[in-house]
């Protein structure tokens, strides 16, 4: 009789989270500095991210015998880059109304697991042009490691050439490889300032702080709407996918509740969204955990251990990658992001019939265009959606 928690679960589920945490933390990192996220809000919110993920991969987990894993919404934390970087000055300095933003989202994902209705129009609308937001909402941060490039191409060269190599070796290594040639360069690059120790030592345990949530409609359409949609499209969804996929039957309302749940406990300290995951459910889901599908829901466990411990140790990479400038962090955060970016735009432009409505939603999520305080995500969304109707697409249920 095999145990849940062999060798198998052990080494899967700690890979698993090594992948899901080393591959996108720079993105989340990025997002919430762009948000007007000082050093230590920022460590609170990676903090309270990973704990929450974490915790909701156990306890979901243990209470389906499925192999959960959940996890910080990377697309929304690219959203977040984009949507509040882009706006106006005072925008970027009010951490407060980004959590309000957080909170609405957590609100409606509880909401469509519980509510039919919600989840049902979240998917009504059309995957091509779910797809070309999101791609639109990539493509800056994308484009972050030419930039570094071009700032410092000493500096920049050498985390793009680790993630060719990486990606050559195996898929899964580049990103780990890229954060290893940008500690690399951090350390023999970038000259650090006289108390760079003493930050490290103050960082190492991360002390939570509380933010009281302001909320304004403009930063709701502009962040917590969109915020919601990615998410529910490119996470929830194809989370629930990949457990299916792999002979596993979950309810999905309830598994996309408890991650909203888990998304309201862990806004008002800096964490943007929780929510099911689909690479690191792929890993865990498949052989590579263990011989009896009925057990491997503990390497999802594991995982949520690692994640948590993780966690704890965020107040130092946060101090750490910090010292470094910020289009190096971009750089990492893009290269992490070039394969969710290349998968929506394929699915974006696929088909024939909605090309020009997905062109025109995917340009204005890109441009970063602010109309009474919106930001581009939101119009580029509405526009696709309205000129799709009108050169008269039927919308079904994706």
């Amino acid at each position: 009789m095999t145990s849940a928690y062999g060798p198998p679960a052990f080494i899967t589920g700690t890979l698993a989270a090594f992948v899901g945490f080393a591959s996108s933390f720079a993105v989340v990192l990025q997002g919430l500095r762009a948000a007007g996220a000082s050093e230590q809000v920022a460590a609170s919110g990676l903090m309270a991210a990973a704990i929450a993920m974490g915790l909701a991969g156990v306890v979901l987990s243990l209470r389906t015998k499925m192999p959960i894993s959940c996890a910080w919404s990377t697309p929304g934390a690219a959203l977040l880059a984009l949507s509040v970087g882009g706006a106006t000055a005072a925008s970027q300095a009010d951490f407060a109304t980004s959590v309000g933003s957080f909170i609405v989202c957590g609100i409606f994902i509880v909401l469509a697991g519980l509510w039919k209705p919600l989840a049902r129009a979240v998917s009504l609308i059309p995957g091509p042009l779910a797809n070309a937001m999101l791609a639109g909402i990539l493509l800056s941060l994308c484009l972050a490691p030419f930039r570094a490039i071009a700032f410092d191409w000493m500096l920049g060269l050498p985390i793009l050439a680790a993630w060719v190599v990486g990606t050559k070796i195996n898929r899964f290594l580049g990103v780990p490889l890229a954060l290893l040639a940008f500690v690399v360069v951090l350390i023999f690059g970038v000259p650090f300032p006289e108390n760079w120790t003493a930050r490290l030592t103050a960082a190492l345990v991360p002390e939570p702080v509380f933010i009281m949530p302001r909320f304004e409609l403009a930063s709701i359409l502009s962040v917590g709407l969109p915020l919601f949609i990615v998410t529910m499209a490119s996470q929830n969804i194809p989370g629930l996918a990949v457990l299916k996929a792999n002979g596993y039957g979950p309810q999905g309302g309830p598994l996309i509740s408890m991650t909203g749940v888990f998304t309201l406990l862990a806004a008002p300290f800096g964490s943007h969204a929780v929510n099911l995951a689909a690479i690191t459910a792929a890993i865990m889901a498949g052989e590579e955990a263990g011989p009896d599908p009925a057990k491997r829901y503990g390497a999802a466990v594991i995982c949520g251990v690692v994640y948590i411990i993780f966690g704890l140790f965020a107040g130092t990479v946060v101090a750490f990658v910090t010292l470094a400038p910020a289009v190096l962090i971009e750089a990492v955060a893009g290269l992490a992001l070039i394969g969710a970016f290349s998968g929506a735009a394929l699915a974006a432009f696929r088909d024939e019939e909605l090309r020009i409505p997905a062109a025109v939603t995917f340009l204005a999520s890109a441009s970063g265009l602010t109309l009474f305080g919106v930001g581009g995500a939101p119009w580029g969304l509405s526009a696709g959606v309205i000129l799709a109707a009108v050169q008269g697409h039927e919308y079904s249920e994706n």
